[in-house]
């Protein structure tokens, strides 16, 4: 029985512990300045509006039941006379919820989803991180979410990032602030600092874009023309909005077609769209021809393709072929954007992704089955020519950002995945003066990670021993070539030292092993053994 008690009094001394601990209040710097989160595509949650009577829904992003509601309150038609994109549902309004100062609408994305959390994670690794460094929502931390079917340079979206980028100077007491965007984020901060550069140098301090598609995703938005797009991956992907949905959203937002290869970029290699066709010569032979169109050329291939495309909404057979007074739109936005210069008081600093397999140029058809219709592209599966980026947004486009960059520093990690990169949060630390680690140097070693610290001490007949290992991972931008890595091997060094007490009263000796192994797709590791030895007189 005495046994139980005691189980019984220690599970309580524990459960009080844990209230006391989640009472402690949180550390909080006032000396830091206020940071605005601005996401990318489809990185906002999104509520419908029903006029009639008030009722709120979120249709951006829910798990269950988000193939019906994006397409009764996202499917959308484009209006070139305001430049935005409208549902089709007259009686629902789309909103943005300002909920913990915006931050809700960019942290997790769908709240309700108790299993697979991760697949709907957005900026919530970082705020979580951030507030560990002292920034307190409401005081030195907001988010700004919108409507990312619209145009990056829609007025209205401007007009909310000017008021909000006005409350987060009023609420931090006067202090400018530190943009960080996530990639299209990256446009829209962009297009903002072209039209409102007074504003913008009045209240931004520092501006980090992070995986920003600042020459596009060309790859990326041509299969989504043709195909559609997923946002989430794995199991979760039976439950959530399917491609064919997805595609006839997108064909008429704005956004993706201003995340379209630049036409005017000079790409290394120029992004192309291939297509196995088979065609008969006038003898009436079949001939299989692998046929390339640039950029601009495309364009006629998706007028092609969709020249038949459609939608059923309540009854309704509504076309939805591809929209050239969109495509009109986003050139123009591109003028803007190609216009848009740094302010001389803002710092600008670019973090982009590397090292993974980023489509640039798209196959359709192949030689066992060619492409006989156009109009049948949307049902073939694409394949890709990939360049180094991401996964989405090639190196070439997101480094290419057309600004005076204080830095520029590529990161081996996938797009939306590097939001919650621990290197990408040394870097936002030290960039934020929130840290004050002496070693760091973002630039050129941009990060020296220590990765494991152990630490022993011990007497042993009369002599006192501490033993000690350190390990460090050193992330560099200047990579080994892989071919020379078979023949290099760690490097081995010793490192001896001795002291001698005043008048021989003490000894102590030390010695360590230094292992700095070879360089290994940008990471370098090293190991540092030691032990000590010391004796009293």
């Amino acid at each position: 029985m005495a046994v139980l008690l005691e189980e019984i009094v220690q599970s309580v001394e524990m459960w009080l512990s844990l209230l006391r601990r989640q009472k402690v209040e949180q550390y909080v710097d006032p000396n830091l300045d206020p940071v605005l989160l601005v996401p990318g595509i489809a990185g906002s949650i999104m509520k419908a509006v029903d006029s009639g009577n008030g009722k709120e829904e979120r249709v951006w992003v829910r798990i269950l039941g988000a193939d019906y509601k994006c397409r009764s309150k996202l499917w959308s038609r484009f209006d070139p006379s305001t430049g935005k994109t409208v549902s089709l549902d007259p009686n629902s309004t789309i909103v943005v919820p300002e909920d913990r100062f915006g931050l809700y609408a960019i942290d997790l994305l769908d709240p309700d989803l108790i299993i697979g959390r991760d697949c709907v994670y957005y900026y919530h690794d970082m705020i979580v991180e951030m507030i560990k460094w002292g920034f307190q929502e409401g005081k030195t931390l907001f988010g700004f979410g919108y409507d990312f079917r619209q145009s990056n340079r829609l007025p209205e979206t401007l007009e909310r990032l000017a008021a909000k980028l006005e409350l987060v100077y009023n609420a931090s007491g006067g202090k400018k602030i530190n943009i960080i965007s996530h990639s299209m984020g990256g446009l829209l901060v962009k297009c903002f600092m072209s039209l409102h550069s007074d504003i913008f140098e009045k209240y931004v301090k520092n501006w980090i874009a992070i995986a920003a598609p600042f020459q596009g995703a060309p790859g990326y938005v041509t299969s989504t023309f043709l195909n559609g797009m997923s946002f989430v991956e794995g199991w979760e992907q039976n439950f959530f909005i399917s491609k064919w949905s997805m595609h006839q959203l997108l064909i008429e937002c704005p956004s993706i077609y201003e995340l379209m290869g630049c036409l005017d970029f000079h790409w290394q290699h120029i992004p192309v769209l291939e297509i196995w066709r088979e065609k008969q010569d006038s003898d009436g032979n079949s001939h299989l021809i692998l046929e390339s169109y640039s950029p601009e050329e495309s364009i006629e291939i998706f007028k092609e393709a969709l020249s038949s495309n459609t939608v059923n909404f309540d009854g309704e057979r509504i076309p939805l072929p591809f929209n050239l007074d969109i495509l009109k739109w986003a050139n123009e936005t591109r003028e803007v954007l190609c216009s848009a210069k740094v302010p001389s008081q803002v710092k600008f600093y670019n973090i982009y992704g590397t090292n993974l397999e980023t489509p640039h140029s798209v196959c359709y058809g192949s030689e066992e089955t060619p492409v006989t219709d156009l109009q049948e592209l949307p049902f073939y599966q694409p394949s890709y020519v990939c360049v180094d980026g991401d996964g989405t947004v090639p190196t070439e486009s997101a480094k290419a950002d057309g600004l005076d960059a204080e830095a520029r520093i590529g990161i081996p990690g996938e797009h939306r995945g590097i939001l919650c990169d621990h290197h990408v949060f040394r870097i936002l630390k030290h960039w934020l003066k929130a840290d004050s680690d002496p070693y760091y140097n973002p630039v050129n070693d941009y990060v020296i990670l220590p990765t494991a610290f152990e630490m022993e001490s011990r007497k042993e007949k009369g002599l006192q021993v501490t033993s000690l290992k350190e390990e460090w991972e050193i992330i560099s931008e200047d990579q080994v070539k892989q071919d020379h890595m078979a023949d290099t091997k760690p490097m081995v060094k010793s490192i001896s030292v001795s002291q001698v007490g005043d008048n021989n009263s003490s000894r102590a000796e030390a010695c360590a092993t230094v292992i700095v192994h070879p360089q290994n797709e940008g990471k370098q590791h090293v190991e540092l053994n030691a032990v000590s030895v010391s004796v009293d007189a």
